[in-house]
C-alpha cells in the first residue's frame, strides 16, 4: 500500500517497484494498491482492476480529493472488502488516507501489517504542517504505528530519531536496495552527454532528486556558482534533475540566471531508463544537500556507479557513506558547503578513491536479493506470530 506512485512523488514510487519485482524473484506474489494521483492530474490508467505496470501486479483507485491526503473511498471499501484475502501488508508511508484505512481494514480483518514511514517519523518532518500531523497523530497514525506488527526503517539513524522522539518500538531495519546490474551496464555510456553537447567532456555535479525547498537547491547552487568563478573550477557544470512544483522550480532557474548560471546549469527534469543511468555513470560528484532525507537512493545508486558523493549530516545515511570513505559529508552552512565542495571538486585522484570504495560499499550493502530475502523472512515471522495469537484468542491448542 503506498499513496501514490507517479514519478513526481521521488524515490518512494521507484523503490516500491524495485522491491516488489526483487521480492517476485523470492516466490513472493504482490500486489500493490494506490491512487491515481499525479500532482494536480491524474495518471492514464484504468481503474479498480489489477494490472501490470512497471512488471508488477498494480491496482489503482480515484483520489477523489486532496493532494496531501490523497483521499480515495473506493480504495478504502476494497482495502475492507478484500484484505483478508493476503497473508500480510506492507504500508509506505504514514499520514496518508490511504495507509490509515489499510491499517484500520487489517485491524478489522486479524491481518498483519509492516508500516514504512518513508522519514515522515523524523522531528523535522513533523514539525512541517504540524497541526495536521498533530490532528491525524492523535486520532489514527499513533494507533496505526502502535498495532502495527513491524515499523520498518530503511536506516538506523531514521528509526533512532523517530522511536526517541515518539517512543514507539518494534523497528527493524532494512535498506533500500539498488538494481546493480542495470547500474554497471556500460551501454548507458555518453547518452546524457549526447542530449546535452554543451557538456562537451567537462566534469558536472549530479543533483538527481524531487525539487523541493527541503533540498536545499539554492544553497548548492549559490555555492556551486560562487565556486565556478575561480579558474580551476571554471570547467565544471552542475546537473539538477528532478520534477517539482512548476513555480519552485522555475524560481530556481531565475536564481540561477541572476547568479550568471547560463551555460554552467543544466536543468534536466525528471530523468528514468536510460537517460538517468547515463547521468549517473558520466557524472563526477552526486550532491545531495536536503534538510531532511531517511535514506537518499540517488546518492546509494551514484555509489553503485562508483560515482562518490557529497551529502549533508541530514541525510540519514551520512554516517555510513563516511565510514565507507564514500564521499563528503557536510554542514547545511554556505561556509562549510563552500569548503567541502571545493575540496571535492578539486581533487580528481580522491574523488576516484571515494568513488571505488562507493561502489564497493553499495554492492555489498544494498543489493536487492539479499535484501528481499530480509523482507520475505520478515514477511513469514509477522504471519507466523499473527496466527498463534489468533489461536491463543480463540482457545485453540
Amino acid at each position: 500500500m503506498i499513496p501514490a506512485i507517479a514519478l513526481r512523488y521521488g524515490g518512494p514510487s521507484r523503490a516500491i517497484y524495485e522491491m516488489c519485482r526483487a521480492l517476485q524473484s523470492q516466490g513472493c506474489e504482490t500486489l500493490i494498491a494506490t491512487t491515481d494521483a499525479d500532482g494536480q492530474g491524474r495518471l492514464p490508467v484504468e481503474l479498480g482492476k489489477a494490472l501490470s505496470y512497471n512488471d508488477v501486479p498494480t491496482i489503482f483507485f480515484r483520489r477523489q480529493w486532496s493532494e496531501a491526503l490523497k483521499y480515495s473511498q473506493p480504495l478504502a471499501r476494497w482495502l475492507d472488502q478484500n484484505v483478508k484475502s493476503f497473508d500480510a501488508v506492507h504500508i509506505h508511508a504514514v499520514f496518508s488516507h490511504a495507509c490509515l484505512a489499510a491499517s484500520k481494514a487489517c485491524r478489522k480483518h486479524n491481518v498483519p501489517y509492516v508500516v514504512r514511514p518513508l522519514g515522515t517519523l523524523d522531528p523535522w518532518s513533523m514539525g512541517q504542517k504540524p497541526l495536521r500531523k498533530q490532528l491525524m497523530w492523535r486520532f489514527a497514525a499513533a494507533r496505526m504505528l502502535r498495532d502495527a506488527a513491524v515499523v520498518h526503517y530503511t536506516t538506523l539513524e531514521e528509526r533512532t530519531l523517530a522511536e526517541s522522539s515518539l517512543g514507539i518500538g518494534r523497528g527493524v531495519v532494512i535498506p533500500l536496495g539498488i538494481e546493480t546490474d542495470k547500474l554497471q551496464d556500460r551501454a548507458y555510456e555518453g547518452i546524457f552527454r549526447q542530449r546535452y553537447p554543451s557538456l562537451g567532456d567537462d566534469p558536472y555535479v549530479l543533483s538527481m532528486s524531487r525539487i523541493h525547498p527541503k533540498k536545499k537547491l539554492e544553497l548548492l547552487l549559490g555555492v556551486f556558482l560562487s565556486l565556478i568563478e575561480q579558474p580551476r573550477f571554471r570547467n565544471w557544470h552542475l546537473v539538477i534533475a528532478g520534477d517539482g512544483d512548476p513555480e519552485y522550480v522555475a524560481s530556481l532557474q531565475r536564481f540561477s540566471q541572476e547568479k550568471g548560471g547560463n551555460g554552467s546549469v543544466i536543468f534536466a527534469g525528471w530523468l528514468d531508463g536510460a537517460q538517468k543511468v547515463s547521468a549517473l555513470q558520466g557524472a563526477g560528484l552526486l550532491a545531495l544537500a536536503s534538510r531532511q532525507e531517511n535514506f537518499g537512493i540517488c546518492a546509494v545508486e551514484a555509489l553503485a556507479c562508483g560515482v562518490p558523493v557529497l551529502v549533508s549530516k541530514q541525510v540519514n545515511l551520512a554516517a555510513e557513506i563516511e565510514k565507507a570513505r564514500a564521499g563528503w559529508v557536510t554542514d547545511l552552512e554556505q561556509e562549510d558547503l563552500t569548503g567541502v565542495l571545493a575540496s571535492a571538486l578539486n581533487d580528481e585522484e580522491d574523488r576516484r578513491r571515494r568513488g571505488k570504495s562507493g561502489r564497493d560499499f553499495a554492492m555489498r550493502q544494498f543489493s536487492w536479493p539479499e535484501l528481499a530475502t530480509k523482507l520475505a523472512e520478515l514477511y513469514h515471522s509477522i504471519v507466523q506470530t499473527n496466527a498463534v495469537g489468533l489461536s491463543l484468542d480463540r482457545g485453540l491448542p
